[in-house]
């Protein structure tokens, strides 16, 4: 897995920037993935869900990218279906105490670690090729994500959680669940501020801190707070974006 062996590989100062997929289509996540790309998500609770997910996951994994699924929520047949499909793993949201993260983590890993059913019926796609548990290691990622004041009061449990791989911040229902703007909530560098304490919590748990920016301004303000793994941009931030680009790059070919 990419993810996980470029985090233990490089600089632990330098994150590893990643795509977030809210079209999922699988030639929009085949051309995303063709760019080197180490990782990308395909969004299930708030983008629009693929027709084909292990399709789309197939178009990543064909160029070696690390495909990650939000699921719609903390349900064991949304995160079998994802990781089904061939996921690397899968980000679940609105996680609010160790129990959930606990049931998530579960619902990721195969016995006796977790509960999570055999399919054997993947081997025609090339997925789950032998039977058996995975390598330690090299299993699926369960990142849980903390969205709310409960989530984070209940951080340090929710990190200590057997199984769970990292937290992942959302920081959008985050800072409106905490009654802040998301300025406050990027900005406060404080040991007691929100980010600090997720990250801390990460560190001493020995666990992924990401999260996600969207833009590519907000990700350098989460990799200075410490995140590891984080969403850049997104596939429909591109699109909007690339006419410009092209403008600026056509503005300097244009003859004189």
């Amino acid at each position: 897995m990419r993810i996980t062996s470029a985090l233990a590989t490089q600089d632990a100062s330098e994150p590893l920037w990643g795509i977030w997929s809210n079209y999922a289509d699988p030639r929009v996540i085949g051309s995303l993935a063709s760019s080197g790309v180490p990782w990308i998500c395909i969004d299930e609770q708030h983008g629009y869900p693929p027709d084909d997910l292990a399709a789309s996951v197939a178009a990543g994994a064909s160029h070696s990218t690390d495909v990650l699924v939000r699921v719609a929520w903390n349900r064991p047949e949304l995160i079998g279906r994802a990781l089904d499909a061939g996921a690397s793993g899968v980000i679940v949201p609105m996680i609010q105490d160790a129990a959930e993260a606990e049931a998530a983590a579960r619902s990721t890993h195969y016995p006796p670690s977790g509960s999570r059913s055999f399919g054997p019926g993947r081997r025609a796609f090339g997925i789950d090729t032998g039977y058996g548990v995975p390598p330690q290691g090299a299993g699926p990622l369960c990142l849980v994500m903390i969205e709310s004041a409960d989530a984070l009061a209940n951080v340090d449990a929710i990190a200590a959680t057997d199984g769970v791989d990292g937290i992942f911040v959302g920081p959008f229902d985050l800072s409106l669940a905490l009654g802040i703007s998301l300025e406050e909530l990027l900005s406060d560098r404080s040991e007691s501020a929100p980010l600090s304490r997720i990250v801390a919590a990460c560190r001493r748990a020995n666990i992924i801190a990401s999260g996600y920016a969207g833009a590519t301004k907000r990700a350098g303000v989460l990799a200075s707070h410490g995140l590891q793994l984080i969403a850049a941009t997104t596939d429909d931030a591109i699109l909007r974006e690339g006419y410009t680009r092209l403008q600026h790059e056509l503005a300097g070919a244009s003859p004189r």
